[in-house]
């Protein structure tokens, strides 16, 4: 005879954390077991520990950071769309500007989580997410919107001419690493970053390296 019950209890949605800090990754596992209904079946510190432990452990839902260690998260979320369409991204970072937000969006995630919000923000947005929706915390649904009725910054239009890889090495030079350093960390040539460098300077109108640095420092300490 079986039992009905047994039938209708509902597998617990399995939650991938992906943060190159281990006590982030800490808080939010910690914050999980509380939950009966969502447990944590991998973590990863980078994007390729990232890939491979989803393809291993199948989960629902991946909770994702945009600086990982040697890896871009945006680009990561990008490779997670391709590869595993059925897993949904919800992204916890420190960087709480509309911006990141649009980038991120546009990149495939379903829900976004400045870091300063709490943890707490971590499982009303799994639920939202899981339930269709695109999610955004209050504090940076009011800051979009704040932004839309105020109209552009004056630098967003020729920031928004940079590919996401572009404005990953432009961030990269203004943190003080040079081409060689930049080419290892994305795992590509140094020409390959010369040529971003080019295209960068190109689109932002600006004339030589030094005037580069000097706006990849400033967009950086504006973020």
């Amino acid at each position: 005879m079986s039992n009905k019950g047994d039938a209708d209890i509902k597998r617990a949605t399995r939650v991938m954390l992906i943060d190159d800090h281990p006590i982030v990754r800490q808080g939010v596992r910690m914050l999980l077991s509380q939950t009966a209904d969502m447990e944590v079946c991998g973590e990863a510190a980078s994007a390729y520990e990232a890939l491979q432990t989803i393809e291993s452990t199948d989960p629902d839902i991946a909770i994702v950071d945009l600086s990982l260690k040697e890896s871009s998260g945006l680009e990561l979320i990008k490779d997670i769309r391709i590869r595993f369409p059925s897993v949904l991204i919800l992204v916890l970072s420190m960087r709480n500007d509309s911006f990141y937000v649009e980038r991120v969006l546009r990149a495939g995630a379903r829900g976004y989580i400045a870091k300063e919000e709490g943890a707490e923000k971590v499982i009303e947005g799994i639920r939202r997410v899981l339930a269709g929706e695109v999610y955004l915390s209050q504090k940076l649904a009011s800051t979009m919107v704040k932004a839309m009725v105020a109209g552009s910054d004056p630098q967003r239009p020729l920031i928004d001419r940079l590919s996401d890889r572009e404005l990953e090495v432009l961030e990269l030079i203004g943190k003080g690493l040079p081409t060689r350093e930049i080419a290892e960390k994305l795992h590509v040539s140094v020409k390959t970053i010369d040529s971003h460098r080019e295209h960068i300077k190109d689109k932002l109108n600006l004339d030589n390296a030094t005037e580069l640095i000097k706006y990849a420092i400033q967009w950086g300490q504006g973020r």
